[in-house]
């Protein structure tokens, strides 16, 4: 069994690099490394993110049960992020799509985020690059959702 760089000596629980459960699934997403990505996805829900009153929980607990394929709790969980004005509309109008599995309202969606990264003047580690857009892609991608990201200057080629 491959085991995280993160992880700790005699554990087979991976441990996050930075001890942040969104960056750690995302970055798995868009590695495209499965197995790294579910064993993130399943600590972080044992840390209960779903039940968090903050957005940022239950996004990291969304993010988390679409890896893993539980797309009726994740759609149940995105809807608790829509519509909130202290989280990104594009971002739970996305996640709620993957998990119903609606690949025209991803399309929107996906194209509404690369738009917010496409008009940041700043970015994780001053690269400018659509992670979150990325993420998202992956696991629409898992979810069989075949819808192509718009042209932009903050993804690859």
């Amino acid at each position: 069994m491959r085991r995280s760089a993160g992880a700790r000596a005699g554990s087979t629980r991976p441990r996050p690099r930075g001890g942040r459960p969104i960056g750690t699934i995302k970055a798995s997403l868009i590695a495209d490394d499965d197995e790294e990505a579910r064993r993130y996805a399943e600590w972080a829900l044992g840390l209960g993110p779903a039940e968090a009153e903050s957005p940022i929980g239950r996004y990291a607990a969304t993010l988390a049960l679409l890896v893993l394929g539980r797309w009726e709790d994740a759609a149940r969980l995105a809807e608790t992020v829509r519509g909130r004005d202290d989280f990104p509309p594009a971002v739970a109008d996305a996640l709620a799509s993957i998990a119903a599995g609606d690949p025209a309202g991803y399309a929107d969606a996906a194209a509404r985020v690369v738009a917010s990264f496409e008009a940041r003047e700043e970015y994780l580690e001053d690269v400018p690059v659509a992670d979150t857009a990325l993420a998202l892609h992956a696991l629409a991608r898992r979810r069989g959702l075949e819808v192509a990201l718009p042209a932009s200057s903050v993804l690859p080629g």
